[in-house]
């Protein structure tokens, strides 16, 4: 693998990255069209939908894509879904070589795609870069090979690891930034998640606020048209249809009961699990299969727990404050543990200031 390979590979999943905030259900996928160690084009997946990133770029090289190289941070499609297959324009375009950061995990193409491109006599190539490309579509690639979406849990905590007042007071923990960082966690997210404790302390509504997100205007502009479903998990409907998150827009609740009328203009899910709660497997379950390839779970410690108990957390974001709220406020998690034996291991991916606050980004260590 040449060093140009993954210069250019780094230049196609910056590129993609572009699609952080629009590309639900599909991929984040970016490409670069290389002539003569010339970039002559560049493209990347904005809607689903929409034309892929492969034909942005190809479009942008026009002739000149003949003899060329293209890297492409996702294999290229191989099937007729809302878009025509792009092996088969790189095909037309006269490409010689094709350079992918990863194969499809779709199994619709699987392999298929690059399979095309050699037929057609495209040398073909692939790998470069392929972990920080898995990375960038964690969400859609777990949707695929396991059936289930990519579960992001935020917590907002002090130095001494609590998360509220015991009356259940906590805006705002964190500062400006920090809540910034959070609206960029909504806006990327396919679903927003919280409970009903939330939802009935703190009059949550979980929107995507344009004004704090902190990106330019056109990712302001992309983000807020493709706001993420918001799903309430309420096991007892304990929270009144005139609730203020009812008021900002259609949600789903996943609920243990089936009163299909409890709140008119809003979809009920009923999901009973033990105990008078909700299954939350099954919710997810049922969530990847309307197309869903990220959660971010935004709840109290409870339901939070209620995640990490079970095993279904991916990764935890948690912005820490300088700020002690004492012995007497609510913990991080509701997770009684006895022995230090079960405590849950984790690795730390990233640690790192934000405005006042600090963020850690963790993975439980079974999933490292």
């Amino acid at each position: 693998m040449a060093s140009s390979d993954q210069a250019y590979m780094a230049r196609a999943l910056q590129l993609a990255h572009k699609g952080s905030y629009s590309t639900h259900p599909n991929p984040r996928v970016g490409c670069v069209v290389v002539r003569d160690g010339q970039i002559v084009g560049e493209g990347w997946h904005v809607r689903a939908g929409e034309p892929h990133a492969e034909v942005h770029a190809l479009r942008q090289a026009g002739e000149l894509a003949r003899g060329a190289t293209a890297y492409v941070t996702l294999e290229p499609c191989s099937h007729h879904g809302r878009t025509p297959p792009c092996a088969d324009a790189l095909v037309a375009a006269g490409v010689a070589r094709v350079v992918a950061a990863m194969q499809d995990p779709n199994p619709q193409v699987a392999g298929r795609g690059l399979a095309r491109l050699a037929e057609a006599g495209i040398e073909v190539a692939s790998g470069v870069l392929e972990a920080e490309a898995r990375a960038l579509n964690a969400g859609f690639i777990k949707r695929m090979e396991q059936g289930l979406p990519f579960v992001r849990v935020k917590l907002a905590m002090s130095l001494d690891g609590r998360t509220a007042m015991a009356s259940g007071e906590s805006q705002w923990i964190t500062g400006p930034a920090a809540r910034s960082a959070v609206q960029r966690l909504r806006a990327r997210a396919s679903v927003v998640l919280t409970g009903a404790d939330t939802v009935l302390m703190d009059d949550a509504r979980l929107t995507v606020r344009a004004d704090e997100l902190g990106l330019d205007p056109e990712l302001t502009a992309l983000a807020v048209s493709r706001p993420p479903l918001r799903v309430l998990v309420d096991g007892s409907l304990r929270v009144p249809a005139t609730a203020p998150f009812f008021q900002a827009g259609a949600a789903l609740v996943a609920t243990a009961q089936a009163d299909r009328e409890a709140y008119p203009g809003h979809e009920l899910l009923a999901l009973p699990g033990a105990d008078g709660h909700v299954d939350l497997r099954r919710l997810l379950e049922e969530l990847a299969g309307r197309g869903v390839n990220e959660v971010l779970v935004e709840a109290g410690p409870r339901l939070a727990g209620a995640f990490a108990r079970a095993g279904l957390v991916d990764e935890y974001q948690i912005f820490i404050a300088a700020k002690f709220l004492g012995s007497s406020a609510r913990p991080l998690l509701d997770w009684p543990l006895t022995r230090m034996a079960e405590a849950q291991e984790l690795s730390i991916v990233e640690m790192r200031a934000v405005g006042d606050d600090w963020r850690v980004i963790a993975i439980p260590r079974a999933t490292a």
